[in-house]
């Protein structure tokens, strides 16, 4: 099997070190090294309320990487759908891609991607979205897409037809995607043929799965003929794997305190993660961080990039989606992350 192609995952970490412009800038930098390195997009997530995550607007952050990169693909991975009402999203994707023909992805979700408290301000504080909307999300999945269209969606309202477009005058729509880390997207992906990817990098578990629910169920649509998915990895690359594993302690420390119920904070240097370590971790800690590792790609270039090659065989993909998890020793300049451009610049050789 050939090498796969690679594309980045962006959630715009945190540091303790920064503000949110410097993360924002840090990861506009990160974009341009993936541009130049020819990976084949950049894609950013959408969380709202944590003080590690700066990735809280997607079409915001789309805008911004595609007006300083010149050929990746740029997209959401993804855009949570029950948050927003579709015609904003439509939107949004609609004059992205008048704006960018052709390099925008909208990549769809159901989950919230924050606490309840913040769901709630997002969907009724905030106003504009109905109660169900999780259970209706295939239906609004159904109005973004017809919305993005040239021909717009038409509105029966007191027997007239009002029509609706995301914009006055498309030439071309957004590439859809659906995001999950369960069975329903995958069933629903397969249902309405479009491409989905099983958010990997996250879950670990079920991936083969619901990719084989995915693959076996495909309806082809007119968007898509045949079933087509990619993986998603964390993955942190050094010079050498012992400086690879340092990097990456950082963000196994976060995703430590986000699956036992911690206060979230700002990510830590390595030298402080090193510390908590040493100090001792709570019971059951340190086992967590072992599956976390075991499941990420973490080492030099040659391991890593062997270790990507095995993945995309072992799940039949032809691309793979890494979201670079290094960090950042003390007194790193905070508008940068060289340990995440130095993980891109080694797994593109």
């Amino acid at each position: 099997m050939p090498s796969p192609a690679l594309s980045v995952l962006d959630l715009v970490p945190v540091r303790a070190d920064q503000t949110s412009a410097d993360a924002v800038a840090a990861s506009l930098d990160l974009a341009r090294t993936a541009d130049r390195l020819g990976y084949r997009r950049y894609w950013v997530a959408e969380h709202h309320n944590m003080p590690a995550v700066a990735a809280t607007n997607p079409p915001v952050l789309i805008g911004l990487i595609a007006g300083q990169t010149a050929r990746i693909r740029v997209g959401s991975g993804g855009v949570m759908l029950p948050n927003h009402a579709p015609l904003v999203v439509a939107e949004q994707f609609a004059l992205l891609e008048a704006a960018f023909p052709g390099r925008i992805d909208l990549g769809i979700g159901r989950a919230p991607g924050t606490d309840p408290i913040t769901r709630w301000a997002l969907r009724h504080g905030a106003g504009g979205v109905d109660d169900n909307a999780v259970e209706r999300f295939g239906e609004y999945v159904d109005d973004v897409l017809t919305m993005m269209e040239p021909a717009g969606a038409g509105l029966d309202l007191r027997g007239r037809t009002h029509v609706l477009k995301a914009t006055p005058a498309a030439r071309s729509v957004a590439t859809p995607w659906l995001l999950g880390s369960s069975d329903y997207s995958a069933r629903l992906a397969a249902e309405k043929g479009l491409p989905y990817v099983f958010a990997h990098h996250f879950s670990g578990s079920g991936t083969a799965e619901a990719l084989a629910l995915y693959r076996s169920t495909f309806r082809p649509s007119a968007l898509l003929a045949e079933p087509r998915t990619f993986l998603t990895v964390n993955a942190a690359a050094a010079d050498t794997a012992e400086e690879a594993a340092r990097l990456a302690l950082p963000q196994l420390l976060q995703m430590v305190a986000l699956r036992t119920g911690q206060p979230l904070t700002a990510q830590p240097s390595v030298e402080d993660a090193e510390r908590t370590v040493a100090a001792g971790l709570p019971e059951g800690h340190a086992g967590l961080i072992g599956a976390m590792r075991r499941r990420w790609v973490i080492g030099d270039a040659e391991t890593a990039r062997a270790e990507i090659e095995r993945l995309a065989s072992s799940y039949d993909v032809d691309e793979v989606m890494v979201n670079p998890v290094a960090g950042a020793v003390a007194r790193t300049a905070p508008a940068s992350a060289p340990g995440r451009v130095r993980t891109l610049e080694l797994l593109a050789g």
